[in-house]
């Protein structure tokens, strides 16, 4: 195991990295002290996915989780600050609005172009060196790689989409950052769970970092599950699992992360 300030990195055997970069909590007091109190509630981290997707480290994953809120630095949205999702509500690489609209920072001390370069090198780098690295030390040892990015979020956020999601989200930016019989194969899976309802490419197609490093045609397939907070939790602060609804979860998300280990590229990757 790697610890730095920055994130903890778990190296497995598999040939599998779980990117967790929405789970960090902490902020450094130079932007504490600009957030409102509402804010410091950090109510849009990914709750409790380390202890979720544990199982992976059991079964021999690598695991890359970061310390810092994503109130601080954004780290699955470019570092150019494109939006994710033209024509749609968006939160950038450092946010200035919660998901649910509202205002993070006080009057006059939002994140300006200025300090967006330090923010980028201090937290977001070292987490994609780190990211970078551990992927091409996994090609290196099975000859490909693969990227489970794993996140979570409230089931209903009226500023960024419509009516309710569903519980699980599958992202492949429409196809292009895995090989098709991957994505067949997940897909397939969550058609065969029957607790949950699903979608593939929908709503969220997958962030920057399975956009980035997604690059089947050089070993390297990646995926996005968004998962809703309602599938293991409840959806209100102070955020705690619901150990009901989490046993109901894990089976099927075993079931998925046993399909990515059990998956080998073939003639359709491009």
């Amino acid at each position: 195991m790697h610890e730095s300030p920055i994130f903890t990195l778990h190296r497995g055997s598999q040939p599998l990295l779980v990117s967790l970069p929405h789970t960090g909590t902490l902020i450094p007091e130079e932007y504490a002290s600009r957030l409102l109190p509402r804010a410091l509630d950090v109510d849009d981290t990914d709750w409790h996915l380390e202890q979720i997707y544990r199982f992976a480290l059991e079964r021999g994953c690598s695991m890359l989780v970061p310390r810092m809120s994503r109130y601080v630095v954004d780290l699955n949205r470019p570092p150019l600050d494109t939006p994710m999702y033209p024509g749609s509500n968006n939160t950038g690489v450092c946010p200035s609005r919660a998901f649910s609209g509202e205002a993070l920072y006080r009057p006059g001390q939002e994140p300006n172009a200025q300090e967006l370069p330090s923010r980028l090198a201090e937290y977001w780098q070292p987490y994609h060196d780190a990211l970078s690295a551990e992927l091409q030390r996994l090609r290196d040892l099975h000859g490909f790689a693969l990227l489970w990015d794993g996140h979570s979020i409230l089931s209903r956020l009226p500023w960024l989409f419509d009516g309710t999601l569903p519980d699980l989200n599958l992202g492949t930016a429409e196809g292009t950052s895995c090989a098709q019989s991957l994505r067949s194969a997940l897909a397939a899976a969550l058609r065969r769970q029957p607790g949950f309802t699903h979608a593939v490419d929908g709503r969220f197609k997958g962030g920057y970092i399975t956009r980035h490093y997604g690059q089947p045609g050089e070993n390297v397939h990646a995926v996005q599950m968004e998962m809703c907070f309602s599938t293991y939790m409840r959806e209100r602060a102070p955020w705690r699992i619901d150990a009901a609804r989490r046993d109901g979860l894990l089976p099927t998300l075993r079931d998925l992360i046993d399909v990515m280990l059990e998956w080998r590229p073939d003639a359709d990757v491009r």
